[in-house]
């Protein structure tokens, strides 16, 4: 039930339901008369059971409406012609804009800018502009003044003239499946590698790693060549390939046939091959001791798959690599912290069993034992204050680049009729310094750059660090005490 509503003597609910498949208004009258009566199919918005009138008054599809005695409709449609100024429109609009800005943005010092001659620089500009795409230009050059994260406009687009633009690619460019070994000069495309469930990953069309792509719909291809002219067209077509293959310490010549996907649907592809390979460089530089787990987003499906690779990827390891490197943020920084510092208060034996702590005893699946973290430029907002915390509470160490400098708490300010203005409204400070997380980004305890072309070859040296900083701590966490029974036996 939703829109509820009383009748002005306090003796009737109205309210909006579907009963027994009928929607519409529907009334129950206290104390006795409980089983929804249907007053009207009609529902109103912005509802009010008046004593004056006698009627709920409302809108119903915008235009004022009377459901007299909750049932009889009346409408009363309108239309009225007025004069509007797109210059005074466009001006009150961004003055409306800088006001709100003024009013929410989380530094009330405004990153001690004049706020009132920015106001000013712009403000002539801004009742000149052509459409509401324009207006929203130059507000957000207002709001680049600030220099600060979150910010943007968005512009309602009721007047927008859309701008000439190239026509549209019909034909996206298809993806095999398979990667290119950038050292080999030809002729043809030698296969580094077959990302799994991919579609040259497939009974029919399976190409290795090794294998030479000598043609593509019969035309010869080599490294230097454009491959967007051969592989740009529609997704629902059959490539054909000539492939060299060594077979018996021999080459021969082979065709495949691949139907291709999108670039949108390989990026999960790559995605799942780039874990994968992760785990397994932590894998083996740990000789098994250590996990490895990345997470993507800071949202709740991110936090559950969290919980779950904590079982799966830290069981009966010492230690674990929790890469926060490209998260883009979100609001689960407390939940992840919540497994992370758990306080270890106890240690539990049952009878026949070995020492651990009853899982149906903790708030979230937990992890105690040495973690490090990585970061980089593009971990971002959430993700950053993830990084903070794990080097404020002491939890692990943390290496890769500086993060990004963007934290700020953000909502939505309606403005006007023009747009919607992002409005950072909440800052994050640093509990060891006071420091403002916004413009500060966490800097890591071991500070590698990537070189160009290193991670694209599989080179991977945050990672590196990470393994041999984690099992230099994993080194030096004590033994649990044995359990001391009341009897004196261990």
């Amino acid at each position: 039930e939703t829109n509820l509503i009383f009748s002005p003597d306090g003796k009737k609910l109205a309210f909006s339901a579907s009963v027994e498949g009928k929607p519409g208004w529907y009334s129950v009258e206290f104390p006795d008369k409980l089983t929804p009566k249907l007053m009207s199919a009609t529902v109103l918005n912005d509802a009010r059971w008046t004593k004056a009138s006698g009627s709920i008054l409302g809108l119903s599809k915008g235009t004022p409406t009377k459901l007299e005695n909750g049932e009889k409709e009346t409408g009363f449609s309108f239309s009225v012609l007025h004069d509007r100024s797109r210059t005074g429109r466009f001006r009150e609009g961004f003055n409306a804009a800088w006001l709100a800005m003024s009013e929410i943005w989380y530094d009330p010092a405004m990153g001690n800018k004049n706020w009132e001659e920015i106001r000013r620089k712009y403000v002539d500009a801004a009742s000149k502009a052509q459409d509401e795409r324009g207006l929203g230009e130059i507000i957000e050059l207002m709001l680049g003044e600030l220099n600060g994260s979150h910010l943007g406009f968005t512009p309602s687009m009721a007047e927008t003239t859309e701008p000439e633009t190239p026509r549209k690619r019909e034909h996206p460019t298809a993806h095999l499946g398979a990667r290119f070994d950038p050292s080999f000069l030809g002729p043809g495309l030698k296969i580094r590698d077959v990302l799994p469930e991919s579609p040259s990953d497939k009974a029919k069309s399976r190409l290795k790693a090794g294998d030479i792509i000598l043609s593509i719909d019969g035309q010869r291809v080599d490294p230097s060549m454009d491959l967007t002219q051969i592989l740009n067209g529609p997704l629902d077509r059959d490539i054909q390939l000539t492939v060299e293959r060594m077979k018996d310490q021999a080459t021969e010549e082979i065709a495949i046939s691949v139907r291709p996907i999108s670039y949108g649907r390989i990026k999960p592809l790559l995605y799942e091959q780039w874990l994968e390979n992760n785990r397994q460089m932590v894998e083996r530089l740990s000789d098994g001791k250590l996990g490895y787990l990345h997470i993507q987003a800071m949202d709740e499906s991110s936090f559950l798959e969290f919980e779950q690779q904590l079982y799966n990827v830290g069981y009966g390891k010492q230690g674990l690599v929790i890469d926060v490197r490209d998260n883009g943020g979100g609001s689960t920084t407390d939940h992840l912290l919540t497994s992370l510092t758990q306080p270890k208060h106890a240690i539990t034996v049952p009878r026949g069993g070995g020492i651990g702590y009853p899982h149906d005893r903790m708030i979230y699946a937990t992890w105690s034992k040495p973690i490090v973290v990585l970061c980089n430029q593009n971990s971002y907002s959430n993700a950053e204050i993830f990084s903070h915390a794990i080097k404020a509470l002491g939890r692990g160490k943390l290496v890769g680049v500086q993060t990004a400098g963007g934290v700020v708490s953000t909502g939505a300010a309606r403005i006007n009729d023009i747009g919607v203005l992002r409005a950072p409204f909440r800052g994050w400070f640093s509990s060891r310094d006071g420091k403002d997380m916004e413009l500060n980004g966490a800097e890591p305890d071991y500070i590698l750059w990537p070189a160009p072309g290193e991670l694209p070859a599989g080179i991977d040296k945050q990672l590196e660090k990470g393994v041999e900083v984690l099992l230099e701590e994993v080194q030096q966490v004590p033994a649990l005490p044995k359990p001391k029974y009341a009897t004196g036996h261990e």
